[in-house]
């Protein structure tokens, strides 16, 4: 009774339901792919100076002809975003076990939303680099902690559909960004994409620090601790001849503990992180994500350019982002709907992952191997279908292969390890080949192989022992009624599931 009280004491607006979490948390999901779309659409990355051996040019357009960038400076600015995402996503994965992981997006989409505005302010190749890599650190945070929440709050035979709901805005952003970035860059300026996608971001912000924070499975609340000059406080006139000892020992006090909490975060972080990667599902998981991602990474910025090149679409962007969106919501969906029917176990989702890109694979190379336009965007598309289904299960293996107080940090090195080897070497690298063999179908070509390497890797994770652990208690994360999420329209379900075997 007592906890009931407690809850009702603290419990969070009628209108912040598990659904509307969902909802608020997919289009933020929307918006930052929106912004990796729109910097790879040709009205927003635009295109260089070119000129005719009869010596007449034509003058470049957008970010690549505003700052006269060859193709290995224009991949590098489309993977810049990802160095402050790298190195961002672990620091705040291990600060959701001091603080507050709802407050924390807060704070990177703030983050988030300053670096936007600034890529349109932007001067030269140096400038707008920087302010990628702030995006990067904003959206850090969100991809961290957002799949948790979602995990947490979802009804518990949909676990999967609604984590394929939240990853199917990331082939919907894209496409988005696609036509946001085409349509705005097309009739106003290129930086008007940038200061459009910060304004659509700042209510979120807000959101992020007005909202009663909420926690996570495995998580207790943050507790404040006092500090020494408020304990002597409390003695009163008993320390009045002692302000300035007791002023320079609270300052001392305060100094070594802030030493000690940075030394404790990082032996924390350190140990947690060999507890993930000693774990073999897990691992394997990962590889087949960094191989996979590496072709998607490199779909998402060299496909419009690809098109055009190969195919003449006179209208690239909205083609692919056409394709894109259309797969990447049904194919999506599709995945996490086949793993929830099939029973959602982390053998079936290494199944799914294995055959649904093996599939994909085979369509995506046989397009790029037709000379017909038409031809090649049936074949694509049948592809994309297949390849975006992975995005539930694989997300799925991530969340629930670990104990709950690990998932945060699951999450975090997941996106680290598929960009630091997939998306971020991939845009240069093809650039680079491109650069090399000048024929965008043999790129294309060579590309698209590496999706059979990404089927292979997670087929091995059918025959490997695997168990759920969603429901493994930490003793030391968390204790009693603290530990589960506030939104509790499932608590009931969420405490029966708690007591099966």
């Amino acid at each position: 009774m007592a906890e009931s009280d407690n809850h009702d004491s603290n419990s969070e607006p009628n209108w912040f339901t598990p659904k509307t979490l969902l909802v608020i948390f997919c289009v933020i999901n929307m918006l930052n792919y929106v912004d990796r779309g729109a910097i790879a659409s040709n009205g927003v990355n635009g295109s260089l100076r070119t000129c005719t051996e009869g010596g007449i040019c034509t003058g470049g357009n957008g970010i690549q002809g505003d700052f006269n960038l060859n193709y290995f400076q224009d991949g590098i600015l489309s993977s810049a975003f990802m160095v402050g995402l790298l190195l961002a996503s672990p620091i705040f994965a291990s600060l959701a076990k001091s603080h507050n992981p709802f407050r924390l997006i807060g704070v990177g989409l703030s983050v988030w939303t300053f670096a936007a505005a600034g890529c349109g302010i932007s001067w030269d190749f140096w400038s707008i680099t920087i302010f990628r890599m702030l995006v990067g650190v904003g959206e850090a945070s969100f991809i961290s902690l957002a799949a948790p929440f979602i995990d947490d709050n979802a009804p518990v035979a949909q676990k999967t559909a609604w984590l394929a709901i939240f990853y199917m805005c990331i082939p919907t952003g894209i496409a988005v960004g696609y036509v946001y970035g085409g349509l705005v860059g097309g009739y106003f300026n290129w930086r008007f994409a940038f200061f459009g996608e910060a304004i659509l971001m700042l209510p979120f912000v807000v959101l992020g620090f007005a909202v009663k924070p909420l926690q996570l499975k495995g998580f207790g609340p943050a507790k404040l601790e006092k500090t020494s000059a408020r304990e002597a406080e409390g003695y009163g006139g008993a320390v009045s001849g002692n302000e300035e000892l007791i002023d320079y020992s609270s300052k001392l006090t305060s100094w070594s503990k802030g030493k000690s909490d940075i030394t404790d975060q990082v032996s924390k972080f350190w140990t947690d992180f060999k507890v993930l990667f000693s774990d073999k599902v897990y691992v394997v998981n990962v590889l087949g994500y960094i191989a996979y991602n590496f072709v998607i990474g490199a779909y998402s910025y060299w496909g419009p350019k690809a098109g055009y090149a190969i195919y003449h679409m006179e209208n690239a962007d909205l083609m692919f982002g056409g394709v894109t969106i259309v797969c990447g919501i049904f194919g999506t969906l599709a995945g996490g709907l086949i793993l929830d029917r099939m029973n959602s176990t982390i053998s079936n989702a290494f199944k799914l992952l294995s055959g649904a890109t093996f599939v994909g694979a085979i369509f995506c190379f046989s397009a790029f191997l037709s000379h017909n336009l038409y031809g090649f965007l049936v074949l694509f598309a049948i592809g994309e279908l297949f390849v975006f289904a992975t995005q539930g299960p694989v997300n799925f293996v991530c969340l629930h292969s670990v104990k709950p107080s690990l998932r945060p940090l699951s999450m975090a090195m997941s996106t680290v390890s598929i960009h630091i080897f997939g998306d971020v070497p991939s845009s240069p690298l093809v650039g680079v080949v491109q650069d090399a063999v000048n024929n965008w179908r043999v790129t294309s070509l060579i590309l698209t192989s590496i999706l059979f390497i990404s089927s292979g890797l997670w087929s091995i994770g059918i025959f490997l022992h695997s168990v759920d652990r969603y429901n493994e208690v930490d003793p030391l994360a968390a204790e009693g009624p603290d530990s589960s999420p506030l939104l509790c329209e499932n608590a009931a379900e969420m405490s029966n599931e708690s007591r099966l075997p």
